[in-house]
């Protein structure tokens, strides 16, 4: 199915992605997020697989939120000082603006397939790809102005948003 194949690539490429930015990221705690998310992209290629091969895999739930929820709040109690360039700043919107389009496209399929399974694992698939796209815009704001972004992780930010 042209779908899928096309769905597998779009993982691929952020898993790709992400591993770069793992690679890239000057804080450690940032850099866990991004081999996270790569673990997140392992699994939905992992699905699409079996949905290319006619096996009705389980998606599983994902932590990433919660997860990362611990690693601000391990972030915050270091104290640490941060100093991010703007290319930086921009690969981390990239990478938002990538989860939401894969959000936009396995919603788009979901309304579009005859076949229930794939409905429900696209649905699913969209809804961890918004729970990513949260986490990068946190990341964003974070990178952005984090200072403030700590003084307040306790009170906003991914406490908002369900796990």
């Amino acid at each position: 199915m042209e779908i899928l194949e096309f769905a597998l690539e779009k993982e691929r490429l952020s898993r790709e992605y992400y591993h770069q930015l793992a690679e890239k990221a000057d804080n450690s705690g940032l850099t866990h997020i991004f081999e996270m998310l790569v673990q997140e992209e392992d699994k939905h290629c992992h699905i699409i697989e079996q949905m290319k091969n006619n096996i009705q895999g389980e998606l599983t739930e994902t932590s990433v939120l919660s997860d990362a929820k611990d690693i601000f709040a391990g972030i915050k109690e270091s104290a640490e000082k941060f100093d991010f360039n703007i290319s930086e700043i921009d690969l981390y919107r990239q990478a938002r603006d990538k989860e939401k389009s894969s959000r936009d496209f396995y919603l788009e399929k979901a309304d579009q397939v005859d076949n229930p399974y794939h409905r429900e694992i696209f649905s699913k698939l969209a809804e961890q790809e918004q729970r990513h796209y949260l986490l990068l815009d946190n990341i964003c704001e974070f990178v952005s102005e984090p200072e403030c972004y700590l003084e307040n992780a306790e009170f906003v930010h991914l406490a908002d948003y369900p796990v």
